[in-house]
């Protein structure tokens, strides 16, 4: 047991490391390009609006969530568009899948990406088909313009928000999933368990998908890792979670926030099945 805990530790902490960095970086990128967005975006066509909304939540962690509710919430694209960057949005446990499985994350993401571009197409057809209600405007401005300074990005991005807000949550959820994963293999028959209750195994992914936070589903993410549960599973809980990204929405508009995951846990269960069944 105390090698199980020993081997866990350092795995986890080596995880969390590779994914602090990818979150930096990705964090970087995201304040060099503020604001651009919104010039892109404006008065665009809607398949543009499909395709750069879907690659907004493509982006590993919830950078590219969050300016997607803040252009939704400024009435810069559509319901549809933000409906399918939160199907494509695979949250902070998109990093961790790069530091299990990148060959594979990175075609998880094409999916996802694909799905969120001919699913914001979809969703937007249905509302205005069978008019769904949704808000479309606010005025208050949710995001504040940082300074450019070395000091200030330090203090601001990498340590209050990174590391003081995500960094440690996502250890202690990589080492818990890991530990309870080690466990059940170790001492219980977990892939004989997962195997024959493998339908009940995908709808759990999808109940647990619907919590707005990154880390639970990092257990999926975990039992992917080690070959206990196929590709259709990570892809249905990526699909139907988006990290933190909901969070902004619920402040914004809760009727808005239900209706959008429900799109997601609809596209999700459908897609997820289909690929199950086809044995993937």
């Amino acid at each position: 047991m105390i090698n199980i805990f020993r081997d866990v530790l350092l795995e986890s902490v080596s995880i969390t490391f590779f994914v602090l960095l990818m979150m930096i970086l990705a964090d970087y990128i995201n304040v060099r390009t503020k604001g651009k967005l919104h010039v892109l975006l404006k008065g665009s066509n809607k398949w543009k609006q499909y395709v750069i909304g879907s690659f907004l939540g493509t982006i590993p962690g919830d950078l590219g969530s969050f300016a997607g509710v803040s252009l939704y919430m400024h009435g810069i694209i559509s319901y549809g568009t933000i409906a399918g960057l939160m199907i494509a949005s695979a949250g902070d446990e998109a990093f961790v899948m790069l530091a299990l499985f990148p060959k594979i994350a990175i075609l998880l993401f094409v999916v996802l990406f694909v799905t969120g571009i001919f699913s914001g197409k979809i969703i937007d057809y249905i509302v205005v088909k069978f008019k769904i209600p949704y808000s479309t405007d606010c005025e208050t401005v949710q995001y504040h313009q940082h300074e450019k300074s070395y000091k200030h990005y330090m203090k601001e991005h990498i340590w209050h928000h990174i590391i003081k807000e995500h960094v440690w949550k996502i250890f202690l959820w990589i080492f818990g999933a890991l530990l309870l994963l080690e466990i059940g293999t170790s001492y219980l028959n977990l892939e004989s368990l997962t195997t024959q209750y493998i339908w009940l195994v995908l709808l759990v992914s999808v109940l647990i998908g619907i919590i707005p936070e990154s880390g639970p589903h990092l257990i999926f993410v975990t039992m992917f890792a080690q070959g206990l549960i196929p590709f259709s599973i990570l892809l249905t809980s990526s699909i139907v979670q988006d990290g933190h990204g909901m969070l902004p929405m619920l402040s914004f508009s809760v009727k808005d926030s239900i209706s959008i995951k429900i799109f997601n846990v609809l596209f999700g269960l459908t897609l997820g099945s289909i690929l199950l069944l086809l044995g993937l």
